[in-house]
């Protein structure tokens, strides 16, 4: 009968090896990720079988986490994207959950199976299938999300699901298998309880941490809508008053021709001309981003600031959204910095520039003589004494969620604030 039980083993280490791909984030694509995973765990199944035939299961038990807990945690952190916190708390809950069903299924078996492996197998053959079926439906779609959303904070998880881990493997197996220790079994039995309660407040707790994720992340995207439609808004009325204003200016130009004065009406056109580009707002052809620039055109020019442009995008497919987030805290945090200097010196540019599914923004502006800020940190709040603190978290947010990244420094008496993100990204999402 040590045929069911070696294959009940080899079940289990395959299964393994599925809820955990289930939960994680792998740096490769799928097939490379299943092609890596096959190769080296299969290896290592072989490895633990061939010692589980040659030792026995008691021996192969007690130095498991020698000859398979570690050799794959070394495995999947080579080939995960997360090498922090949340990888080691994925890793974690997967081995967990597997010895827990391990475990309590020996335990099963020993006492009311007579050590036939009947009861093992069988309940390792329905309780693996219905984890993963339980983590697909209820588990994977959130904690992905939660991984994604929450970068910090996964130590003290991880660190919980580790003790548990080795709580169980030292109490299963040392001095012997607990099967031959029947005085310890009450607490085992306890602590086979506890573990599912203690994961059921660890859950709640990041529960909770993604729906204020996602909280602020409605009201972000209700907020950049607000001021993309007060924008457009704001727009439209200024081309209704220029329109307007154009009856005012025929009437000067026809004074200026009757005249004879050429030159001066040639002058005054051109410069309607450029004024009526401007308040038009024809920065780009994206309407979402140019009913940023145009907003905040207005606002540097309210303040007597100098504002050049220069921006190489047409018609490409962009990531409005998270451009106009990054954009119209750029410069908000420069036109708050602006009004602060003296009138001579408020300047700022901004540069996009799109290339091959890419896009770098650059937004330069003049700032305060004493500040300084370091390439690759973001400086504090007005707070701790700095102007360009307030939205640099979200744009730096945004652009990860591009496959980007932004940089901030201060050079030559203006801050500088770099941002490239990939559009592909943006293509992949939609």
């Amino acid at each position: 009968m040590t045929l069911l039980r070696d294959l009940s083993v080899l079940w289990s280490l395959f299964h393994i090896l599925i809820l955990f791909m289930l939960l994680y984030r792998s740096r490769y694509s799928r097939k490379k990720t299943i092609l890596l995973t096959g190769i080296t765990m299969g290896a290592l199944i072989v490895l633990n079988m061939v010692g589980l035939i040659i030792y026995g299961a008691e021996t192969m038990g007690q130095v498991f986490i020698l000859t398979c807990t570690l050799p794959s945690l070394l495995v999947f952190w080579l080939i995960s994207r997360d090498r922090n916190g949340r990888f080691f708390f994925t890793f974690c809950l997967a081995d967990t959950v597997a010895l827990w069903i391990i475990v309590v299924t020996n335990v099963v078996d020993f006492y009311f199976g007579g050590q036939q492996y009947i009861l093992m197998f069988i309940g390792r053959l329905l309780l693996f299938p219905l984890a993963e079926w339980g983590a697909v439906r209820r588990l994977r779609k959130p904690y992905l999300e939660l991984q994604e959303a929450v970068p910090k904070g996964w130590g003290i998880f991880a660190g919980m699901t580790a003790l548990y881990y080795l709580l169980l493997a030292v109490k299963s197996n040392f001095p012997v298998v607990i099967t031959q220790r029947p005085q310890e079994l009450p607490a085992y039995l306890l602590i086979l309880i506890l573990m599912p309660l203690t994961y059921a407040v660890i859950f709640a707790a990041l529960y909770r941490q993604l729906l204020l994720y996602r909280k602020r992340q409605s009201e972000r995207i209700l907020q950049e809508q607000k001021l993309t439609l007060e924008a457009r808004l704001e727009n439209q009325q200024y081309i209704r008053k220029v329109k307007h204003d154009m009856k005012g200016h025929a009437v000067t130009l026809s004074g200026l021709l009757a005249a004879g004065k050429i030159d001066e009406a040639q002058a005054y056109l051109k410069g309607v001309g450029v004024q009526m580009d401007t308040l038009s707002g024809q920065f780009c052809a994206n309407p979402y981003i140019n009913a940023v620039f145009v907003h905040y055109v207005r606002k540097f020019e309210e303040i007597e600031a100098e504002c050049r442009l220069d921006l190489q995008v047409g018609q490409e497919e962009l990531p409005y959204m998270e451009l106009c987030q990054i954009l119209s805290n750029g410069l908000e945090n420069a036109w708050d910095a602006l009004r602060k200097l003296e009138p001579g010196n408020r300047e700022v540019s901004v540069q996009m520039k799109y290339n091959r599914g890419h896009l770098l923004i650059r937004i330069r502006n003049k700032c305060r003589e004493d500040l300084h800020v370091e390439k690759g940190i973001i400086p504090a709040t007005e707070k701790g004494g700095n102007d360009h603190g307030f939205g640099l978290v979200t744009i730096k947010e945004a652009a990860e969620q591009l496959e980007g990244e932004m940089f901030c420094y201060t050079e030559n008496g203006s801050f500088v604030l770099d941002v490239a993100v990939s559009c592909l990204a943006f293509a992949k999402m939609s």
